[in-house]
């Protein structure tokens, strides 16, 4: 057995961000990472890591609150009352609830500025750039390069601190000693068995590229579903259940995922399309079956995409006509490398889309009937909805009428899960008694959060801020030791 004080499993932002965070403290740590080191990173890698702050130090006005509302499912108000308890003088039963405790909300919002702080002194920027969404309702601060140049900053930094990285090297389950306390994990390199000694950090994110985890937990339907990038297929779950094998408490919705739309046709990463708000969304019937522009698009792709993906064969297409293209910086919202499907009329359209071209000339004129007159604004909500029609279009609803005319088609991508293990604000992952158990931390997706609807631009950050946690919580247990 190779002995280090942490082993850390998982090489994207937070794996990295332990790694980095016990090394500085003076630990010997190691990286277990599925990859070869030319992939390392997993998703962080392809994401352009959206961060929910409105300045370098502070998050956005709105981020615990969102937070709160959206963390947790049907739960007993009583039992709410006690989840906010402080921690100590929670009952037991409170202290594991599967729900986004008051404290760990709260630590999340503090540490969000210290640990940008702390990135930008290992030479990371960050800036508001522009994003794909062309409106929107919360800043969102970016670091320049995305998530690439957090990977790369962060895994330059731990090189240099002396980690060890073991690639292609997959973390298979816990070691505990008599007491139950987490000493070290077997691995498996090739066809060789690994056994490495230390306490423990599971990073290795949630379970969109496990095929019998998404039919277990989200359903029979999640064939309808795929990755949002190539890093997420490392994505196993392996993490979330060797904490659980081991009585880890559940958080977080494991039914349920986080929803982004993208074209099926484009094997590049993330070719989301936001491009909908300004059109209609119909399905294989040529049937409209959502209200496309219930708000701004940052707030709102989410249950959109939810919708899409409950059509026949998860697939929509958004239908648009010449006026999309006046709209300013309108390729922003559209990432696919994949060419628009266009006709002169509607109903050649629908001949290349394979929908009945019948349904889609009769639901576009329905739509058209129902427009009014009124003051377009295409980069603000502008109120202008449809009249006396089911769904009803509640911004931007102009009649599709000037050739040519555009489609997408649209899927819905598994960005991450939320299902995941519940820690607290160290980090550590918590038993069904809400107890630390001694030597395992969580960070990233492996941790469970969001329930329905996701808080917009916090994972990445999630990431980032509870595996410093986890890291500094481990490198301060060793100097006190």
């Amino acid at each position: 057995m190779t002995a280090y004080d942490v082993v850390v499993a998982g090489c994207g932002v937070a794996g990295l961000s332990a790694a980095v965070a016990a090394a500085e403290g003076g630990a010997r740590v190691a990286v277990l990472e599925r990859a070869p080191r030319e992939e390392r990173g997993g998703q962080s890698c392809y994401t352009e890591a959206y961060l929910r702050m409105k300045s370098h130090r502070e998050v956005t006005d709105d981020f615990e609150t969102h937070l709160a509302e959206n963390g947790s499912g049907a739960i007993d108000p009583e039992l709410v009352q006690e989840a906010a308890r402080a921690r100590g003088d929670r009952a037991a039963y409170a202290r594991a609830l599967s729900l986004a405790d008051p404290d760990f909300i709260s630590t999340f919002a503090e540490n969000a500025g210290p640990t940008i702080a702390w990135l930008e002194g290992l030479g990371v920027r960050f800036d508001f750039l522009p994003t794909q969404f062309l409106t929107k309702s919360q800043p969102r601060l970016l670091p320049v390069g995305g998530g690439l140049a957090l990977v790369e900053a962060l895994a330059r930094r731990a090189e240099g601190l002396g980690v060890a990285f073991h690639y292609e090297t997959t973390a298979i389950s816990l070691i505990q000693d008599e007491e139950g306390g987490v000493i070290g994990l077997n691995a498996r390199r090739g066809g060789r068995a690994l056994r490495l000694h230390g306490k423990v950090v599971l990073a290795c994110g949630g379970f969109e590229g496990n095929a019998e985890m998404q039919t277990r937990y989200i359903g029979p339907r999640s064939v309808h579903l795929r990755p949002i990038c190539k890093g997420g297929y490392f994505n196993r779950g392996e993490g979330i259940r060797m904490a659980l094998d081991i009585g880890a408490a559940p958080c977080g919705d494991f039914g349920s995922y986080h929803a982004e739309p993208v074209d099926p046709r484009s094997g590049v990463s993330e070719p989301s399309v936001f491009i909908f708000p300004y059109g209609i969304l119909v399905n294989k019937a040529g049937e409209r079956f959502v209200d496309e522009a219930p708000g701004t698009v940052d707030a709102h792709y989410e249950r959109v995409t939810r919708r899409i993906y409950e059509q026949r064969d998860g697939i929509a297409y958004v239908v648009l006509d010449a006026k999309h293209l006046s709209i300013p910086n309108y390729r922003l919202a559209i990432r696919t490398d994949q060419p628009p499907i266009a006709a002169d009329t509607i109903a050649a359209l629908a001949a290349k889309l394979d929908v009945p071209a019948v349904g889609l000339v009769s639901t576009v004129e329905r739509y058209n009937a129902a427009c009014v007159q009124g003051e377009w604004k295409p980069l603000e909500l502008d109120g202008l909805a449809t009249r006396d029609l089911q769904p009803p279009k509640s911004n931007w609803a102009l009649p599709i009428d000037q050739a040519p005319f555009h489609a997408y088609p649209i899927m819905s991508a598994n960005v991450f899960t939320f299902g995941g293990v519940k820690v607290d604000g160290s980090a550590r992952v918590l038993d069904q008694d809400g107890e630390p158990i001694p030597g395992l931390y969580a960070a990233g997706e492996v941790i469970g959060l969001f329930w329905g609807t996701y808080t917009g631009a916090t994972s990445v950050l999630k990431g980032l801020v509870f595996g410093r946690l986890a890291g500094q919580d481990i490198a301060g247990q060793r100097c006190n030791a």
